[in-house]
């Protein structure tokens, strides 16, 4: 499929070095970007779809990288049907799996977790939930994990590595574990704070440093942050990520923020959502983060986009979170309320306000036009200027 988006007023590259694109223009084909630019009847000859930004912003898709996927649109904690299209519905195209630890009586032994593992991935791979990409199946190290039985899984497709809810005596006792997977080429991510679970200890500064994640998952709490001291030690004694969540605490979100712009090195920075949890189901979570960079922790909103988008696709080798030619086609328009006190998406953002999704494609596709159905309207109209398809791409209303 071939799509244009055109008339656009910012393009946000996702790329906080160069966070702004030249051009009003973006045209997708076969999936990817394939175009960025001016206006050009030579670019947009022969599209399928055309979509007329109304003079909007347009970002790369939105990166939740840490969703708690089970099976299927579905999630066991909050008992709720349809989250991950909701999700798209607030920009996300983009779920990466926190683990499949919600799955009801999850296996803990080494057959059972790299089954687990597996099996999540495989049911993910041809199964887009409104048109989002699901990276699901991160195995949950647990005792009696060998590095043969990492690299069997590593061979299967699997290439996330959770840390965090096994049932070793200290949190020390991962190491070894994920010295093996970072062998083998996989992401290792690691809980940071307080227990989540019954059963599952606190982690720390020194053991992050021990271990050497290539992610410090939720580093502002999930939901529980660790103490204030720690954050500089993570920021300056190491390398790795560290990702800050919706449903964690606040004020180490704008810490994080503060202490990874001092060193000069935002590329580190993550924005997710870590739902759904006890925290509940939250759709509109990754731009309530970014709103909250951007109005209160000192970041210009192109910036906070990408951390929500660009550094999410380096630290996990994707190749979503960019726009540029070559990179996949995961585009949202997004725009102030309607009705708000601000007339475009970048001061609102600065103002603390979420944006309104005036539309989403994924993989090149549109997936709605027009109108979210979890954000208010676009102050802006976004609309179907050319349509040679037989769809509706009008987005379910209120």
């Amino acid at each position: 499929m071939r799509t244009g988006i055109t008339n656009i007023g910012r393009i946000i590259s996702g790329d906080h070095r160069q966070p702004f694109a030249a051009g009003d223009t973006i045209v997708c084909d076969g999936g990817r970007i394939a175009h960025v630019g001016e206006a050009a009847a030579e670019a947009l000859r022969g599209c399928d779809v055309v979509i007329d930004a109304g003079g909007c912003v347009v970002i790369p898709g939105l990166i939740d990288s840490h969703v708690h996927i089970t099976f299927g649109d579905y999630t066991p904690r909050q008992k709720t049907v349809g989250f991950l299209e909701s999700y798209l519905h607030g920009g996300v195209t983009t779920a990466i799996t926190a683990s499949e630890v919600h799955v009801p009586g999850r296996p803990k032994d080494p057959a059972g977790v790299k089954a687990l593992a597996v099996a999540a991935r495989k049911c993910f791979l041809d199964y887009r939930p409104g048109g989002m990409r699901v990276h699901a199946g991160a195995v949950i190290l647990e005792p009696g994990l060998t590095r043969a039985d990492l690299a069997e899984i590593r061979a299967e497709g699997v290439w996330l590595a959770k840390a965090g809810f096994g049932a070793f005596p200290t949190p020390f006792g991962y190491e070894e574990q994920i010295a093996w997977a970072r062998e083998l080429g996989m992401v290792t991510l690691v809980h940071t704070g307080g227990s989540s679970i019954p059963g599952s200890s606190g982690i720390w500064a020194d053991h992050l440093l021990r271990l050497r994640p290539n992610v410090s998952f939720h580093t502002n709490g999930g939901p529980i942050a660790m103490p204030d001291e720690d954050y500089p030690r993570l920021v300056n004694e190491s390398d790795m990520a560290l990702q800050v969540c919706t449903a964690g605490n606040l004020r180490t979100t704008l810490l994080c923020a503060k202490l990874l712009t001092e060193a000069a090195a935002l590329d580190r920075l993550l924005v997710a959502t870590d739902t759904p949890t006890g925290s509940g189901i939250m759709p509109l979570g990754m731009l309530y983060t970014i709103s909250h960079l951007a109005s209160l922790g000192g970041l210009s909103p192109e910036v906070a986009i990408a951390a929500a988008t660009g550094n999410n696709a380096r630290t996990y080798g994707l190749n979503s979170g960019v726009i540029a030619p070559g990179r996949d086609a995961d585009l949202v328009v997004i725009d102030a309320c309607a009705g708000g006190s601000k007339n475009d998406a970048l001061s609102a953002l600065a103002n603390g306000d979420i944006t309104a999704v005036g539309a989403v494609v994924s993989d090149g596709v549109p997936r709605f036009v027009g109108r979210s159905r979890n954000t208010p309207q676009t102050t802006s109209t976004v609309r179907i200027a050319e349509n040679r398809v037989l769809h509706d791409f009008s987005g379910a209303a209120h």
